[in-house]
Protein backbone atom coordinates (compact mmCIF):
# COMPACT_ATOMS: atom_id res chain seq x y z
CA UNK A 1 0.00 0.00 0.00
CA UNK A 2 1.52 3.48 -0.77
CA UNK A 3 2.41 5.77 2.22
CA UNK A 4 0.55 8.61 0.91
CA UNK A 5 -3.24 6.47 1.15
CA UNK A 6 -1.67 5.03 4.63
CA UNK A 7 -1.37 8.36 5.92
CA UNK A 8 -4.70 9.58 4.51
CA UNK A 9 -6.13 6.16 6.08
CA UNK A 10 -4.62 7.37 9.45
CA UNK A 11 -6.02 10.43 9.43
CA UNK A 12 -9.35 9.13 8.93
CA UNK A 13 -9.02 6.76 11.49
CA UNK A 14 -8.14 9.68 14.18
CA UNK A 15 -10.59 10.73 16.43
CA UNK A 16 -12.97 8.47 14.94
CA UNK A 17 -14.25 6.58 17.83
CA UNK A 18 -17.68 7.71 18.98
CA UNK A 19 -18.92 7.88 15.81
CA UNK A 20 -21.20 5.42 13.86
CA UNK A 21 -21.64 6.41 10.26
CA UNK A 22 -24.63 5.72 8.10
CA UNK A 23 -24.09 4.62 4.37
CA UNK A 24 -23.26 7.41 1.99
CA UNK A 25 -26.12 6.80 -0.35
CA UNK A 26 -24.10 7.67 -3.63
CA UNK A 27 -23.00 4.41 -5.98
CA UNK A 28 -19.27 4.21 -6.44
CA UNK A 29 -20.07 2.66 -9.26
CA UNK A 30 -18.91 4.86 -12.49
CA UNK A 31 -18.98 4.59 -16.02
CA UNK A 32 -16.17 6.57 -18.12
CA UNK A 33 -15.98 9.92 -18.68
CA UNK A 34 -16.47 9.48 -22.58
CA UNK A 35 -19.59 7.63 -22.28
CA UNK A 36 -22.47 9.21 -24.58
CA UNK A 37 -25.49 10.10 -23.76
CA UNK A 38 -29.00 11.69 -24.69
CA UNK A 39 -29.58 15.33 -25.72
CA UNK A 40 -31.76 16.35 -22.62
CA UNK A 41 -30.70 13.13 -20.08
CA UNK A 42 -31.69 13.90 -17.07
CA UNK A 43 -28.33 14.35 -14.74
CA UNK A 44 -28.20 13.47 -11.03
CA UNK A 45 -25.38 15.26 -9.14
CA UNK A 46 -24.40 14.29 -5.67
CA UNK A 47 -23.03 17.37 -3.58
CA UNK A 48 -22.03 16.82 0.06
CA UNK A 49 -21.53 19.96 1.94
CA UNK A 50 -21.08 21.31 5.80
CA UNK A 51 -23.82 22.27 7.18
CA UNK A 52 -23.69 25.86 8.72
CA UNK A 53 -26.01 28.53 10.19
CA UNK A 54 -29.32 29.08 8.64
CA UNK A 55 -28.33 31.61 6.63
CA UNK A 56 -25.33 29.92 5.18
CA UNK A 57 -27.83 26.77 4.26
CA UNK A 58 -30.14 29.09 3.11
CA UNK A 59 -27.48 30.58 0.84
CA UNK A 60 -27.05 27.30 -0.57
CA UNK A 61 -30.72 26.23 -1.20
CA UNK A 62 -31.43 29.24 -3.22
CA UNK A 63 -28.20 28.77 -5.21
CA UNK A 64 -29.41 24.50 -5.70
CA UNK A 65 -32.81 26.00 -6.94
CA UNK A 66 -31.54 28.80 -9.09
CA UNK A 67 -29.35 26.34 -10.89
CA UNK A 68 -31.97 23.57 -11.23
CA UNK A 69 -34.43 26.06 -12.85
CA UNK A 70 -31.71 27.14 -15.08
CA UNK A 71 -30.35 23.69 -16.07
CA UNK A 72 -33.51 21.35 -15.87
CA UNK A 73 -31.70 18.35 -16.86
CA UNK A 74 -29.49 18.71 -14.05
CA UNK A 75 -30.85 17.77 -10.43
CA UNK A 76 -28.34 18.42 -7.56
CA UNK A 77 -28.30 15.93 -4.50
CA UNK A 78 -27.47 17.99 -2.00
CA UNK A 79 -26.40 16.62 1.14
CA UNK A 80 -25.83 18.46 4.35
CA UNK A 81 -22.73 17.06 7.25
CA UNK A 82 -22.12 19.24 10.50
CA UNK A 83 -19.36 20.98 9.59
CA UNK A 84 -16.61 19.95 12.41
CA UNK A 85 -15.11 16.45 12.78
CA UNK A 86 -18.06 14.97 11.58
CA UNK A 87 -17.64 16.30 8.25
CA UNK A 88 -14.05 15.87 6.96
CA UNK A 89 -14.36 12.47 8.81
CA UNK A 90 -17.32 11.43 6.91
CA UNK A 91 -15.80 12.69 3.87
CA UNK A 92 -12.50 10.92 3.62
CA UNK A 93 -14.03 8.07 4.94
CA UNK A 94 -16.08 8.02 1.90
CA UNK A 95 -13.78 8.87 0.01
CA UNK A 96 -11.07 6.06 0.33
CA UNK A 97 -14.06 3.55 0.49
CA UNK A 98 -15.06 5.07 -3.17
CA UNK A 99 -17.73 6.37 -2.57
CA UNK A 100 -16.98 9.53 -4.53
CA UNK A 101 -19.86 12.71 -4.62
CA UNK A 102 -19.48 14.65 -7.85
CA UNK A 103 -19.10 17.31 -6.02
CA UNK A 104 -17.75 18.55 -2.50
CA UNK A 105 -16.97 21.42 -0.13
CA UNK A 106 -13.79 21.57 0.93
CA UNK A 107 -12.05 23.50 3.54
CA UNK A 108 -9.07 25.09 1.78
CA UNK A 109 -6.02 24.34 4.13
CA UNK A 110 -7.12 20.60 3.75
CA UNK A 111 -6.78 20.85 0.05
CA UNK A 112 -3.87 19.06 -0.24
CA UNK A 113 -4.74 16.51 1.23
CA UNK A 114 -7.77 15.11 -1.26
CA UNK A 115 -5.29 16.64 -4.30
CA UNK A 116 -2.60 14.23 -3.45
CA UNK A 117 -4.79 11.10 -2.85
CA UNK A 118 -5.69 11.55 -6.11
CA UNK A 119 -9.78 12.29 -5.33
CA UNK A 120 -10.04 15.91 -6.49
CA UNK A 121 -10.04 16.75 -10.67
CA UNK A 122 -8.26 19.74 -11.54
CA UNK A 123 -10.43 23.01 -12.75
CA UNK A 124 -7.03 24.82 -13.21
CA UNK A 125 -8.66 24.58 -17.23
CA UNK A 126 -12.17 25.42 -16.04
CA UNK A 127 -10.86 28.49 -13.72
CA UNK A 128 -8.65 30.00 -16.41
CA UNK A 129 -10.88 29.98 -19.10
CA UNK A 130 -14.46 30.67 -17.54
CA UNK A 131 -13.54 31.29 -13.62
CA UNK A 132 -12.42 35.23 -14.14
CA UNK A 133 -9.87 34.36 -11.78
CA UNK A 134 -8.49 38.14 -12.16
CA UNK A 135 -11.79 38.83 -9.81
CA UNK A 136 -10.21 36.83 -7.39
CA UNK A 137 -6.61 37.91 -5.28
CA UNK A 138 -3.74 35.91 -5.70
CA UNK A 139 -3.07 35.26 -2.24
CA UNK A 140 -6.85 33.74 -2.28
CA UNK A 141 -5.63 31.18 -5.50
CA UNK A 142 -2.76 30.10 -3.71
CA UNK A 143 -4.29 28.87 -1.09
CA UNK A 144 -7.05 26.88 -3.75
CA UNK A 145 -3.90 25.48 -5.41
CA UNK A 146 -1.47 22.44 -5.31
CA UNK A 147 1.44 21.20 -7.70
CA UNK A 148 0.30 24.66 -9.92
CA UNK A 149 -3.04 23.24 -10.87
CA UNK A 150 -6.26 25.45 -8.83
CA UNK A 151 -8.74 22.90 -7.64
CA UNK A 152 -10.97 24.43 -5.85
CA UNK A 153 -13.33 27.60 -6.25
CA UNK A 154 -13.99 29.99 -3.32
CA UNK A 155 -17.20 31.56 -2.64
CA UNK A 156 -16.40 33.72 0.48
CA UNK A 157 -13.78 34.89 2.38
CA UNK A 158 -12.76 35.55 6.03
CA UNK A 159 -10.38 37.44 8.48
CA UNK A 160 -10.10 38.23 12.04
CA UNK A 161 -9.78 41.42 13.89
CA UNK A 162 -8.87 42.81 17.52
CA UNK A 163 -12.40 43.81 19.18
CA UNK A 164 -11.96 45.95 22.08
CA UNK A 165 -14.17 47.15 24.55
CA UNK A 166 -14.89 50.56 24.72
CA UNK A 167 -16.02 51.27 28.16
CA UNK A 168 -12.86 49.60 29.70
CA UNK A 169 -10.83 52.00 27.37
CA UNK A 170 -12.33 55.01 28.40
CA UNK A 171 -12.53 53.94 32.31
CA UNK A 172 -8.60 53.37 31.83
CA UNK A 173 -8.18 56.96 30.13
CA UNK A 174 -6.78 54.91 26.95
CA UNK A 175 -7.64 56.53 23.14
CA UNK A 176 -9.31 53.83 21.00
CA UNK A 177 -7.05 52.47 18.21
CA UNK A 178 -7.29 53.30 14.93
CA UNK A 179 -9.76 52.04 12.39
CA UNK A 180 -7.83 52.33 9.33
CA UNK A 181 -7.11 49.09 8.37
CA UNK A 182 -3.22 49.89 7.74
CA UNK A 183 -2.34 50.97 10.77
CA UNK A 184 -2.55 47.92 13.07
CA UNK A 185 -1.39 48.22 16.57
CA UNK A 186 1.90 46.31 17.51
CA UNK A 187 1.27 43.60 19.76
CA UNK A 188 4.07 45.74 22.26
CA UNK A 189 1.24 48.27 22.10
CA UNK A 190 -1.72 46.03 22.61
CA UNK A 191 0.31 44.53 25.65
CA UNK A 192 0.95 47.61 27.45
CA UNK A 193 -2.79 48.82 26.90
CA UNK A 194 -3.54 45.26 28.79
CA UNK A 195 -0.97 45.60 31.47
CA UNK A 196 -3.51 49.82 32.24
CA UNK A 197 -6.56 47.75 32.32
CA UNK A 198 -5.62 43.99 33.54
CA UNK A 199 -7.11 43.07 37.09
CA UNK A 200 -7.34 39.45 37.94
CA UNK A 201 -8.59 39.74 41.46
CA UNK A 202 -11.52 41.61 40.07
CA UNK A 203 -12.03 39.19 37.11
CA UNK A 204 -10.95 41.66 34.47
CA UNK A 205 -8.48 40.35 31.68
CA UNK A 206 -6.51 42.71 29.05
CA UNK A 207 -6.50 40.67 26.13
CA UNK A 208 -7.53 36.75 24.51
CA UNK A 209 -4.95 36.43 21.91
CA UNK A 210 -6.15 33.90 19.74
CA UNK A 211 -9.68 32.39 20.90
CA UNK A 212 -8.77 30.68 24.02
CA UNK A 213 -8.26 27.31 23.70
CA UNK A 214 -10.58 24.67 21.48
CA UNK A 215 -10.93 21.95 19.46
CA UNK A 216 -10.53 21.95 15.25
CA UNK A 217 -9.18 24.34 12.70
CA UNK A 218 -9.92 27.46 15.06
CA UNK A 219 -6.58 27.08 16.80
CA UNK A 220 -4.41 26.56 13.92
CA UNK A 221 -6.55 29.31 12.03
CA UNK A 222 -6.36 31.82 15.11
CA UNK A 223 -2.84 31.30 16.40
CA UNK A 224 -0.92 30.82 13.00
CA UNK A 225 -0.82 34.62 12.45
CA UNK A 226 0.79 35.29 15.94
CA UNK A 227 3.91 33.16 14.27
CA UNK A 228 3.84 35.42 10.62
CA UNK A 229 3.37 38.28 12.06
CA UNK A 230 6.50 37.70 14.27
CA UNK A 231 9.07 36.80 10.73
CA UNK A 232 8.19 32.84 11.30
CA UNK A 233 6.30 30.02 9.28
CA UNK A 234 5.55 27.10 9.44
CA UNK A 235 7.14 24.90 6.53
CA UNK A 236 9.82 25.61 4.16
CA UNK A 237 8.72 27.70 1.30
CA UNK A 238 8.94 23.58 -0.34
CA UNK A 239 6.94 22.40 1.87
CA UNK A 240 9.52 19.45 2.80
CA UNK A 241 10.40 20.26 6.78
CA UNK A 242 9.14 22.11 9.78
CA UNK A 243 12.82 22.12 11.01
CA UNK A 244 14.26 25.34 10.66
CA UNK A 245 10.62 27.15 10.62
CA UNK A 246 8.33 26.14 13.28
CA UNK A 247 11.37 26.19 15.40
CA UNK A 248 13.54 29.38 14.44
CA UNK A 249 14.54 32.45 16.61
CA UNK A 250 11.07 33.77 15.36
CA UNK A 251 9.08 31.55 15.99
CA UNK A 252 10.39 31.10 19.54
CA UNK A 253 10.16 34.71 20.28
CA UNK A 254 6.55 34.80 18.63
CA UNK A 255 5.65 31.70 21.51
CA UNK A 256 7.59 33.79 24.66
CA UNK A 257 5.41 36.49 23.76
CA UNK A 258 2.26 34.36 23.31
CA UNK A 259 3.13 32.61 26.67
CA UNK A 260 4.30 35.63 28.62
CA UNK A 261 0.97 37.26 27.93
CA UNK A 262 -0.34 34.30 30.28
CA UNK A 263 2.28 33.46 32.99
CA UNK A 264 4.55 36.58 32.93
CA UNK A 265 1.71 39.79 32.44
CA UNK A 266 -0.77 38.03 33.24
CA UNK A 267 -3.33 40.15 31.28
CA UNK A 268 -4.33 36.56 29.86
CA UNK A 269 -6.47 33.60 31.34
CA UNK A 270 -7.08 29.85 29.91
CA UNK A 271 -10.35 29.91 31.64
CA UNK A 272 -12.30 33.57 30.81
CA UNK A 273 -16.00 33.34 32.50
CA UNK A 274 -18.78 33.45 29.40
CA UNK A 275 -19.39 36.21 27.59
CA UNK A 276 -16.82 38.10 29.16
CA UNK A 277 -16.20 40.41 26.54
CA UNK A 278 -19.97 41.56 26.42
CA UNK A 279 -19.74 42.35 30.24
CA UNK A 280 -16.63 44.02 30.73
CA UNK A 281 -14.14 41.42 31.93
CA UNK A 282 -12.51 41.61 28.70
CA UNK A 283 -10.57 44.45 27.14
CA UNK A 284 -9.81 43.12 23.44
CA UNK A 285 -9.93 39.96 21.72
CA UNK A 286 -9.22 38.60 18.91
CA UNK A 287 -12.16 37.38 16.69
CA UNK A 288 -13.72 36.92 13.23
CA UNK A 289 -15.44 38.58 10.76
CA UNK A 290 -18.52 36.13 11.35
CA UNK A 291 -18.93 37.49 15.02
CA UNK A 292 -19.63 40.62 13.74
CA UNK A 293 -23.42 39.73 12.96
CA UNK A 294 -23.21 37.79 16.37
CA UNK A 295 -22.11 40.49 18.42
CA UNK A 296 -24.42 42.81 16.98
CA UNK A 297 -27.30 41.04 18.09
CA UNK A 298 -26.48 40.79 22.06
CA UNK A 299 -29.10 43.35 23.46
CA UNK A 300 -27.28 46.56 25.01
CA UNK A 301 -24.33 45.88 23.38
CA UNK A 302 -23.87 48.06 20.46
CA UNK A 303 -20.94 48.69 18.29
CA UNK A 304 -19.81 52.24 18.10
CA UNK A 305 -21.25 52.68 21.53
CA UNK A 306 -20.01 49.36 23.91
CA UNK A 307 -17.87 48.00 21.39
CA UNK A 308 -15.04 48.79 18.62
CA UNK A 309 -13.10 47.07 15.78
CA UNK A 310 -9.47 47.46 15.06
CA UNK A 311 -6.77 45.43 12.75
CA UNK A 312 -5.32 42.68 13.43
CA UNK A 313 -2.37 43.39 15.60
CA UNK A 314 1.19 43.29 14.11
CA UNK A 315 4.74 42.25 15.22
CA UNK A 316 7.31 43.22 12.34
CA UNK A 317 4.68 42.13 9.93
CA UNK A 318 1.19 43.10 9.53
CA UNK A 319 -0.45 39.51 8.59
CA UNK A 320 -3.96 38.09 8.73
CA UNK A 321 -4.95 34.59 7.80
CA UNK A 322 -7.71 34.16 5.25
CA UNK A 323 -9.14 31.23 3.52
CA UNK A 324 -12.60 28.98 4.05
CA UNK A 325 -14.64 26.76 2.08
CA UNK A 326 -14.50 26.10 -1.04
CA UNK A 327 -16.13 23.93 -3.75
CA UNK A 328 -14.37 20.84 -5.79
CA UNK A 329 -15.35 17.93 -8.27
CA UNK A 330 -14.10 14.76 -7.36
CA UNK A 331 -11.73 12.88 -9.83
CA UNK A 332 -14.56 9.97 -10.22
CA UNK A 333 -17.55 11.84 -11.32
CA UNK A 334 -19.05 10.44 -14.42
CA UNK A 335 -19.89 14.28 -15.10
CA UNK A 336 -16.98 16.62 -15.16
CA UNK A 337 -18.52 19.23 -17.47
CA UNK A 338 -21.98 19.40 -15.89
CA UNK A 339 -19.86 19.42 -12.08
CA UNK A 340 -18.22 22.52 -13.38
CA UNK A 341 -21.41 24.12 -14.39
CA UNK A 342 -23.04 23.99 -11.10
CA UNK A 343 -19.18 24.95 -9.15
CA UNK A 344 -19.24 28.06 -11.58
CA UNK A 345 -22.80 29.09 -11.19
CA UNK A 346 -21.79 29.05 -7.59
CA UNK A 347 -18.97 30.80 -7.50
CA UNK A 348 -19.18 33.39 -10.26
CA UNK A 349 -20.17 37.24 -9.59
CA UNK A 350 -23.66 36.61 -9.56
CA UNK A 351 -23.51 33.49 -7.45
CA UNK A 352 -21.52 34.76 -4.71
CA UNK A 353 -23.20 37.83 -4.64
CA UNK A 354 -26.04 35.94 -3.08
CA UNK A 355 -24.37 33.82 -1.32
CA UNK A 356 -22.96 37.63 0.17
CA UNK A 357 -26.66 38.95 0.35
CA UNK A 358 -27.99 35.90 2.59
CA UNK A 359 -24.75 35.36 4.41
CA UNK A 360 -23.38 38.86 5.08
CA UNK A 361 -20.09 36.80 4.56
CA UNK A 362 -16.83 38.40 3.52
CA UNK A 363 -16.88 37.96 -0.45
CA UNK A 364 -13.67 36.13 -2.62
CA UNK A 365 -14.50 38.48 -5.25
CA UNK A 366 -13.41 41.97 -5.58
CA UNK A 367 -16.81 43.07 -8.41
CA UNK A 368 -18.78 41.73 -5.09
CA UNK A 369 -16.83 43.39 -2.57
CA UNK A 370 -17.44 46.56 -4.69
CA UNK A 371 -21.02 46.08 -4.89
CA UNK A 372 -21.95 45.91 -1.20
CA UNK A 373 -21.41 49.83 0.39
CA UNK A 374 -21.25 48.10 3.97
CA UNK A 375 -18.04 46.17 2.74
CA UNK A 376 -16.26 49.44 1.84
CA UNK A 377 -16.89 51.36 5.05
CA UNK A 378 -16.27 50.32 8.32
CA UNK A 379 -15.82 47.88 10.45
CA UNK A 380 -16.07 45.42 7.77
CA UNK A 381 -13.42 47.28 5.11
CA UNK A 382 -11.50 46.49 8.15
CA UNK A 383 -12.08 42.90 7.34
CA UNK A 384 -11.80 43.10 3.65
CA UNK A 385 -8.64 45.18 3.42
CA UNK A 386 -6.59 42.67 5.37
CA UNK A 387 -7.95 39.59 3.09
CA UNK A 388 -6.99 41.68 0.05
CA UNK A 389 -3.95 43.31 1.32
CA UNK A 390 -2.33 41.34 4.12
CA UNK A 391 -3.43 38.08 4.22
CA UNK A 392 -1.18 34.51 4.10
CA UNK A 393 -1.96 31.29 3.63
CA UNK A 394 -1.86 28.52 6.11
CA UNK A 395 0.70 25.58 4.51
CA UNK A 396 -0.60 23.25 1.64
CA UNK A 397 0.62 20.21 2.39
CA UNK A 398 -1.31 16.91 2.60
CA UNK A 399 -0.42 16.57 6.03
CA UNK A 400 -2.16 19.79 6.53
CA UNK A 401 -4.05 17.83 9.38
CA UNK A 402 -0.84 17.03 11.51
CA UNK A 403 -0.25 20.37 11.20
CA UNK A 404 -3.14 21.73 12.37
CA UNK A 405 -3.38 19.36 15.29
CA UNK A 406 0.59 19.81 16.09
CA UNK A 407 0.37 23.93 16.11
CA UNK A 408 -3.23 23.22 18.44
CA UNK A 409 -1.14 21.29 21.08
CA UNK A 410 1.77 23.51 20.81
CA UNK A 411 0.20 26.75 21.76
CA UNK A 412 -1.35 24.59 24.38
CA UNK A 413 1.87 23.35 26.12
CA UNK A 414 3.41 26.98 26.17
CA UNK A 415 -0.21 28.61 27.08
CA UNK A 416 -1.43 26.40 29.33
CA UNK A 417 1.49 24.21 30.61
CA UNK A 418 3.55 27.06 30.59
CA UNK A 419 6.30 24.61 28.95
CA UNK A 420 9.35 25.38 27.74
CA UNK A 421 8.50 27.10 24.21
CA UNK A 422 11.97 25.76 22.49
CA UNK A 423 11.42 21.56 23.73
CA UNK A 424 7.64 22.45 22.60
CA UNK A 425 8.31 23.43 19.44
CA UNK A 426 10.97 20.90 18.99
CA UNK A 427 7.92 18.08 19.65
CA UNK A 428 5.98 20.06 17.29
CA UNK A 429 8.51 20.02 14.07
CA UNK A 430 9.43 16.52 15.25
CA UNK A 431 5.56 15.48 14.91
CA UNK A 432 5.44 17.52 11.90
CA UNK A 433 8.42 15.87 9.84
CA UNK A 434 7.55 12.74 11.01
CA UNK A 435 4.09 12.96 8.68
CA UNK A 436 6.49 14.65 5.59
CA UNK A 437 8.54 11.86 5.76
CA UNK A 438 5.93 9.40 5.34
CA UNK A 439 5.05 11.75 2.34
CA UNK A 440 8.16 11.71 1.16
CA UNK A 441 9.36 8.48 1.12
CA UNK A 442 6.63 6.06 -0.24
Amino acid sequence: MKKWLMVFIVVILFGMAGFAWSYFTHSSERTDKSDKRNVGEQIELTFLRNLGNPAFNKAYEELVVAFEAAHPNIKINMQSIHWAHEYELRLRTELAAGNHPDIMAIDSPNLALYANAGFLLSIDSYMKEEGNIDDIPEQTLNGLTFESEILLAPIVESSIALYYNKHLFKEAGIPYPSEDPNKSMTWDQVLEIAKKISNPEKGIYGIDPAQGFSEGEGPAYFKMPILWQFGADVLSPDGTTADGYLNSEEALEALQFYQDLYFKHRVATVELPPASFETGRLAMTILGSWHLSELQSVPDFDLGEDFGVAPLPKGEYQVAPHGGWALGISSKTKYPNEAWEFVKFVTSYEGSKKFVEITGDLPARYSVVSDFPDLNEYPKNIFVQQGQKYSKNRPVTPVYPVVSEAIKILFEDVGIGGKNVKASATEAVEKIDNSLNEIQNP
